[in-house]
């Protein structure tokens, strides 16, 4: 079986591994390939696809797909878009490289090959990293070193799948981006999320607009609090020092933290989590101080 560590290190590097390993490059009947049901692209455009075929009608079909054996035949690993341009010529047989992978090396390659050449909405690109924590009881860490990405960009991305429908098919439409997504993301209610992602998709807010207003609900929320007390000059210092821990909090944890204090001396601190495996880190890292 082909070595695990081939992953993380680009496309490049996996098709160079395999032909490092005398697996070269074969030509296999169409007809005898089927996709991966697990690719974590879910949507193709068909005029992309036509575009491919074009390039492939003229040039040829530069590189191989990537593909493992099911027992039948061959399903695809790397390289769908590259296929469908094919069976759209008609062609008979393709170029592909066999390795032979496990479900896991195959999800992670399916991952990494649309993830480099950015072929996943947002939200496909979530769902695909939760599956690999889920399924294969991967953490942020370990998955964010096999993708290439950083932990707290894993983390982001996971969290926009907590976000109502609505929004989500913004976001698969292109209507919304990531930075307006991340920024409605520090809304309190689904309700709030919907009119925001809305009025940003319309041009009616930018993400710096938004991140002022949720910034000002907050500080009329702390203002409420101040009120409920006696206001002296040592109690303004108290909250003020738990307003800028918030925000340290928030940029070090790579989350939503929130401190509530109505005398700035006692009170709750609540931090959002992800998943379990993202709660047992945050548990990991709180313990250490």
């Amino acid at each position: 079986m082909a070595k695990k560590s081939g992953l993380g290190k680009g496309l490049d590097a996996l098709f160079a591994d395999n032909i490092n390993e005398n697996q070269g490059v074969q030509t296999i009947r169409m007809s005898e390939i089927e996709p991966n049901k697990g690719q974590p692209r879910r949507n193709f455009d068909e005029s992309a696809i036509a575009a491919l075929a074009d390039s492939i009608r003229q040039h040829g079909l530069i590189q191989p797909i990537l593909v493992r054996s099911n027992g039948t035949g061959y399903q695809i690993v790397a390289g769908e878009r590259r296929w469908r341009a094919c069976r759209m010529l008609g062609m008979s047989e393709i170029p592909a490289i066999i390795k032979e992978l496990d479900d896991f090396e195959t999800a992670q390659m399916a991952l990494i090959e649309n993830v480099q050449r950015e072929d996943l909405n947002p939200i496909e690109e979530a769902a695909a990293y939760k599956e690999l924590m889920d399924k294969y009881e991967m953490t942020q860490e370990s998955l964010s070193k096999a993708v290439g990405k950083s932990r707290s960009a894993i983390a982001n991305a996971v969290r926009l799948l907590n976000m109502p429908e609505e929004v989500q098919d913004m976001l698969k439409k292109g209507e919304l981006s990531v930075g307006q997504a991340k920024a409605i993301a520090a809304a309190d209610s689904d309700e709030e999320m919907i009119d925001l992602a809305k009025r940003a998709a319309n041009g009616q807010i930018t993400v710096r607009a938004i991140e002022k207003l949720l910034s000002r609900v907050a500080e009329s929320e702390e203002d409420a609090d101040i009120e409920e007390v006696k206001d002296t000059p040592e109690k303004r210092h108290a909250l003020h020092y738990l307003a800028e821990m918030e925000v340290s909090l928030c940029q070090s944890l790579a989350r939503k933290v929130k401190i509530s204090s109505s005398d700035g001396k006692k009170g709750t601190l609540t931090i959002d989590f992800f998943d379990q495996d993202d709660l047992s880190e945050l548990a990991a890292k709180l313990t250490l101080y």
